[in-house]
């Protein structure tokens, strides 16, 4: 019998709510994962492994094949008419010398499933992109499929409750034969999972509470169903469904969530039809393991992927089937040079004496596969862990300044904003997966150099801003030793000493180092030690700091230490290298847990017109429900002077004073993304009176995206909002906010609520030049024209 391969996509929670909820909460783990290994296939000595999405480019499926022992990259297939964001390679099915590929999210989520040829000189080539054929509208074609000798099955889960569109191979050219129609209308997302052994053909459901899967087998020219799999064991959110394999007289429907561990169902087709014949469970399973994440079988085993088990390595089941049918022993694979987090098991096939894992979290979420290979004693181990080469990799922009013209810089859109230079990540030290965040600045009293720092998800890329059209990467600065990376991390200075905290990063405290210590570059990237560690706070999602009096502020302190409940952790850095603990403020009032946690602040000497406060060291606090007005000038006893919300509110999350300290500007992180408003807002904030902040208005850009982070120099606004990149904005009539320019960092996909893209940004050098962090791209290095600076 044919060996079937059952292929996994990873359960991928839309990427902007996914990333809504890590952006907003304190603590948690969250990456922009490209999806390398999301899903594997083998078959005829090809190894296939799938990256549906990564955020640059369609979607891609790279192919590997033995040379001389070493597992090398062949070629990477790609769709003749992709655009980013179809999740080409979600999928994959392959027999003989085609290989089937799903890309469910292309055409804004209509879908597609393509098949590819291998020719005899090794190349490959698109086939035909399959043409199914309803009456009704078609949604997440290609979510499920399955290719067989003769035969491609297309599952369209969003089709009523869910189809399978069967195509036919008619002297090379696929023909849709028939629709396969959901024959229960009590389970939904039919033909979310598929599997074909050239007789039987198995059709999972998925949903959270589904509870059957169902066997087909073709009968006088029809499919005709053959067997209804359910089970009365089921928990509550089992999954049962979500994949599916067949060999013959035996089915498997896997339920990663059962128990809250996982289990694999089995069937057994007997003369009284279809039968539940036993539960597959791991061993040593424990809670969350997920085993069940993927299924595949071979002639004689059944193996199973549990990408949760041990701390989040991962592990691979084999079972062994008798000739009776049976299911007896057991083993494990779980050591191929994997860590924790890396997810081993997210996908598996098997062919012969090789087979091919995901392990999607690998590389902070880039994601890699383990090939494996069975020796003479039947062991399995690891031969190769790969990685795609991709030449599509965004490239440094150097040696030259490209201005804005026609309404792009290079590929990136733009409107009276210049590129001076791009490095991407790779280039600042950053490993593969590695995601920008934070950004701050540093001028050198002594040599005039201008230095951006710059927040990576593992540590602090430093880069000299000399030559701003050749920036060049200085020094690095990893993360605290025994913390977790994650997707925060956020840097101040003060008195030439940079301060970086890390949120949802374990006990990673606040780093302090001598930035004087950039002069000692010699040619080759200093590794920096940090100079003090602040360990009274374990995580934190931000420090403040006030560079008049001396004192920084940490925010959103989690995990340990002293949190003052989230909101404000003072400590005096006066003696920069001797940071001392110098009290906590929080207004309960504020926070979604009732402890007033504070997201962002402002802190500073008050010179505005309450005359009352003149003088007084003012914090505003952006504190996900409301504003907080403090005066904190007694570190003994701050006072809660005032808050200020609105009933629409999102997420309250940062903002800043106006330079006269008359008005706040404060942006709403998730108003965009729970649909309270149709454009990006920012709520404009008449602290005439400190204590009775009043909404002197909300300003709309024409356009859908999240706003992030907000800094004010002048009578200019210049915001980071992810996808839609850099807006500027003229706020010297702060009642009537103008926006004079933008520049877009994140160009692959359209303007939408959601977290790509652009993160953060500083405008304060005394060269004018702005300096922007985008995630999964790199530091940009740019220049407001003379038109809208001289306004």
């Amino acid at each position: 019998m044919k060996r079937i391969s059952i292929l996994l996509n990873m359960l991928f929670v839309v990427l902007t709510a996914q990333y809504a909820f890590a952006q907003t909460t304190p603590g948690g783990v969250m990456s922009q994962m490209q999806g390398f290994g999301q899903t594997v296939e083998i078959s005829n000595g090809n190894v296939f492994i799938g990256e549906p999405q990564n955020v640059h480019i369609p979607g891609a499926v790279y192919i590997f094949r033995n040379e001389g022992n070493e597992w090398v990259q062949k070629f990477v297939i790609k769709a003749e008419d992709g655009s980013v964001g179809d999740s080409f390679g979600a999928r994959l099915s392959a027999n003989g010398n085609l290989l089937m590929v799903g890309a469910p999210d292309k055409n804004g989520g209509e879908g597609a499933a393509y098949i590819f040829e291998e020719s005899e000189n090794g190349t490959w080539s698109q086939l035909t992109m399959l043409e199914v054929m309803s009456d009704s509208a078609l949604t997440s074609i290609g979510q499920g499929i399955a290719l067989g000798d003769g035969y491609a099955f297309v599952g369209i889960p969003e089709l009523g409750n869910g189809a399978v569109a069967v195509f036919k191979n008619e002297n090379g050219s696929w023909m849709q034969e028939t629709m396969i129609m959901n024959p229960d209308t009590a389970q939904v997302n039919f033909g979310n999972s598929i599997d074909f052994d050239d007789t039987n053909l198995i059709i999972g459901t998925f949903n959270a509470d589904a509870n059957a899967a169902f066997v087909y087998t073709k009968e006088d020219g029809e499919w005709v169903l053959d067997g209804t799999l359910a089970s009365n064991e089921l928990t509550e959110r089992s999954y049962f469904g979500r994949r599916v394999a067949i060999h013959g007289d035996m089915a498997f429907v896997a339920a990663h969530r059962q128990f809250n561990m996982g289990s694999v169902f089995v069937y057994t087709n007997t003369e009284d039809g279809w039968v539940a014949s036993g539960r597959l469970n791991a061993f040593d399973g424990n809670r969350f393991h997920s085993f069940g994440y993927s299924v595949t079988t071979t002639d004689g085993e059944i193996w199973v992927g549990a990408i949760n088990a041990d701390g989040g390595k991962g592990a691979i089941y084999r079972y062994f089937v008798n000739e009776d049918g049976s299911i007896s022993s057991s083993s494990k694979i779980a050591d191929v040079g994997n860590s924790p987090g890396d997810n081993l098991g997210g996908a598996v096939a098997v062919e012969g004496d090789f087979a091919v894992t995901g392990m999607t979290g690998a590389d902070y979420g880039a994601g890699s596969a383990a090939i494996l290979s069975k020796d003479n004693d039947g062991n399995w181990t690891a031969s190769s862990i790969v990685i795609g080469e991709n030449v599509e990799l965004l490239q440094s922009i150097t040696d030259g300044k490209i201005d804005c013209d026609a309404g792009s810089a290079s590929l990136f859109g733009c409107e009276q904003v210049n590129l001076i230079s791009f490095l991407p990540t790779r280039e600042m030290g950053g490993d593969r997966g590695v995601n920008l965040n934070d950004i701050w600045g540093w001028e050198d009293p002594e040599t005039g150099k201008e230095y951006a720092l710059v927040g990576r998800s593992e540590g602090t890329s430093f880069v000299d801003l000399s030559d701003p059209t050749n920036p060049i990467y200085v020094a690095n600065l990893p993360m605290t030793e025994g913390a977790r990376a994650n997707v925060w991390r956020d840097i101040k200075v003060y008195e030439n000493h940079a301060y970086i905290v890390a949120d949802g990063a374990g006990p990673h405290g606040m780093q302090v180092i001598d930035l004087t210590k950039l002069r000692e570059f010699d040619g080759e990237p200093m590794l920096l030690e940090a100079d003090a560690h602040y360990d009274n706070v374990n995580s934190a999602h931000n420090v403040v700091i006030n560079e008049e009096t001396g004192f920084a502020y940490i925010v959103g302190a989690s995990g340990g230490g002293t949190t003052c409940g989230g909101g404000l952790h003072m400590v005096n850095i006066q003696d920069p290298k001797n940071p001392e603990f110098a009290g906590c403020f929080a207004d309960p009032s504020t926070g979604r847990s009732g402890t007033g946690y504070s997201h962002d602040a402002q802190c500073v000497i008050y010179n505005g017109p309450d005359e009352e406060h003149s003088g007084k060291e003012i914090c505003v606090g952006a504190n996900e429900t409301a504003i907080s007005v403090a005066d904190v000038t007694d570190k003994d006893n701050p006072i809660a002077l005032s808050t200020g919300s609105y009933p629409d509110y999102g997420y309250v999350h940062q903002g800043w004073f106006t330079e006269d300290h008359r008005y706040f500007f404060q942006n709403d992180e998730l108003d965009e993304l729970m649909g309270t408003v149709d454009e990006t807002r920012t709520i404009v904030w008449d602290l005439t009176d400190l204590d009775d902040p009043q909404v002197l208005t909300q300003y709309f850009n024409d356009n859908a995206s999240s706003d992030h982070n907000l800094y004010i120099k002048d009578n200019l606004m210049y915001q980071s909002n992810y996808v839609s990149g850099l807006q500027v904005i003229d706020i010297s009539d702060p009642a009537n906010p103008t926006r004079v320019g933008y520049f877009d960092t994140f160009p692959f996909a359209p303007d939408a609520a959601g977290f790509s893209g652009t993160w953060s940004n500083y405008p304060y050098f005394s060269s004018g030049v702005v300096v922007m962090t985008s995630g999964t791209e790199g530091l940009f290095i740019l220049e407001t024209s003379p038109e809208v600076i001289n306004r």
